[in-house]
This record gives structure tokens, C-alpha cells and sequence, in this order.
């Protein structure tokens, strides 16, 4: 069990790598994402090869992996641009705001439109965090917009993933979502650049590892500790994403990614909610 608690930790810090490396990387936000999907299409379809799983699915099936991927892709676009336009803080502050747009969302999603008080007090916290982020760090509005904008793509993601079936593989589902990150990417692509940037010859080993370890393997380990721990387990470590990308971009890029005392408050304050409303909901089912 403690090995699976270990792992969890592991793929939630190379998912808060992913910011810091999207930084490192010198093309434009979508291009980065056209390679990075790209490699790791082509990452899973070995994966599947390796392990002797079939990657054929139904046509109904397919189409939904793809639209999520679809979604997947976008996300990411509005990802590294928020990190593009201001820094990795600035955009990993960003994403535990998916917690509130899910509360928020999902019950128009599922038709019972009743939102839980504790969500809706969590979420007026998190709006005032926010609201100081931009007070005290101006000059990074456009980046923490763009940043909650993603957020908000993530949490259609993952409400739209609770339809998919999860008693297939994961090679195969990643292989199709990545697919559909793909596919949506070139979509974009012609109304930022009229044709893709090739990576210089310093970009690719971040790219690979962007693609290799933060795509391929932290979906992986994902996928096996979905298997191992309690849901309430594995989104209490996922909540910690920001903290890791953080500390990380800190230790990368030094003083360029310092900030005002203001906007580490106001990061706190989004991250402890989200931690927090988790631990909240075990507590109240735990005492029912």
C-alpha cells in the first residue's frame, strides 16, 4: 500500500514538472503541444505493442476517448500559454480552481442543479484568493486568466471522463485520448502559425521527457494506483500539484519566479481548499 501512496506522489510531481519543462521548451504553446502529443501517441501505441494490447475499439467508444482528448489537448494549449504569458506559479496557482468549476458545473451536467454548501463556501474562498492574486501580481493578469480558463476546460474534462469505461486499459485509453489531443492541436495550430515549428536540437530532451515521463508514465502510474487506492486518497496527493510545480519552478528559475508575499497567500489559500474539501467530505460520510 505505502509503494501506491509513493507512486501517486511521484506522478503528481511530474505533473507539477509539467509547467516548469513547458517553460524550458522553446516553441509556442500549441507547437509544443502538437509534439508533445504527438511522441506520446506514438509512447503508448509502444506501450500497447509491448504489453500485447489491442488498441482497436468500437466506433461509439473511439469517438468519446477522442473528444476527450480533444478536450485534453485544449487544456494543455491554455496550459503553456498561461505559463508562456506570465510564469509557472502563476499558472499552476491557477489550476486547483478546476475543484470549484467542477462543483459548479457538474450539477447542471447531471440534472439535479443542487449545489452542496460546503462547495459553495470553498469556492466564495477560493474566488477571494483569486481576486488577491490579481490585486497583488497585476502585471501576471493575463496569464492567470488564460490559467483559469484552462482550469475550467480541465474540469469539463474530468466530468465528461466519469462516462467513459474504465475497465479498459490504459495503454489503450491514452492512446486514443493522445490521439484526439493531436487531432484538435492541428485544428489550432493554422490560427497561431501557418506551419509547425520543428524543436531545436536543445528542446528535444525536454520534450521527451515532457512526453515520456509527465505523459506517458505519470498516466500509467495513475492508472495503477486507481486500482490500489481509495478515489478520496489519490485526489488529496493530486491536490498537491501546485505545491511540487512551485517549489520546482523555484528551484529552476530562481528569482524569475518569485512573487509578492501577496500571491503566495492567495496560492495557499486555493491549494489548502482544495486539500481541505476532500478531507471535509471523508469526515461528513464517515460520520453519516
Amino acid at each position: 500500500m505505502m509503494r501506491h501512496f509513493l507512486l501517486m506522489h511521484l506522478v503528481t510531481l511530474a505533473w507539477g514538472l509539467t509547467a516548469v519543462l513547458g517553460k524550458l521548451v522553446h516553441l509556442p504553446p500549441t507547437d509544443l503541444v502538437l509534439w508533445r502529443t504527438l511522441l506520446a501517441v506514438a509512447g503508448f501505441w509502444l506501450l500497447a505493442r509491448v504489453l500485447r494490447t489491442p488498441l482497436s475499439l468500437p466506433p461509439r467508444s473511439a469517438c468519446h476517448l477522442l473528444g476527450l482528448g480533444a478536450l485534453l489537448g485544449l487544456h494543455w494549449v491554455l496550459f503553456f500559454a498561461s505559463a508562456r504569458i506570465a510564469t509557472a506559479s502563476v499558472c499552476l496557482a491557477a489550476m486547483p480552481t478546476a475543484m470549484l468549476w467542477c462543483s459548479l458545473l457538474e450539477p447542471w451536467l447531471d440534472g439535479s442543479r443542487r449545489w452542496r454548501p460546503l462547495e459553495l463556501v470553498t469556492g466564495a474562498v477560493i474566488v477571494g484568493a483569486v481576486w488577491l492574486i490579481y490585486e497583488v501580481e497585476l502585471r501576471h493578469w493575463l496569464g492567470l486568466t488564460v490559467g483559469l480558463i484552462a482550469a475550467l476546460v480541465a474540469a469539463f474534462f474530468v466530468l465528461f471522463s466519469k462516462r467513459v469505461a474504465t475497465h479498459r486499459h490504459f495503454a489503450v485509453i491514452g492512446a486514443w485520448q493522445m490521439a484526439g489531443a493531436l487531432a484538435v492541436t492541428l485544428v489550432v495550430l493554422p490560427f497561431t502559425a501557418p506551419l509547425p515549428a520543428w524543436p531545436a536540437a536543445a528542446d528535444w530532451p525536454w520534450l521527451i521527457l515532457l512526453s515520456a515521463v509527465c505523459t506517458v508514465g505519470a498516466y500509467a502510474g495513475y492508472m495503477v494506483v486507481l486500482r490500489h487506492l481509495e478515489v478520496f486518497s489519490v485526489n488529496l496527493i493530486y491536490n498537491l500539484e501546485p505545491v511540487y510545480g512551485i517549489l520546482l519552478a523555484m528551484l529552476v528559475f530562481g528569482t524569475e519566479e518569485k512573487m509578492s508575499g501577496g500571491f503566495y497567500v492567495g496560492a495557499a489559500l486555493i491549494t489548502g481548499s482544495a486539500l481541505l474539501v476532500p478531507w471535509l467530505r471523508r469526515k461528513r460520510a464517515v460520520a453519516a
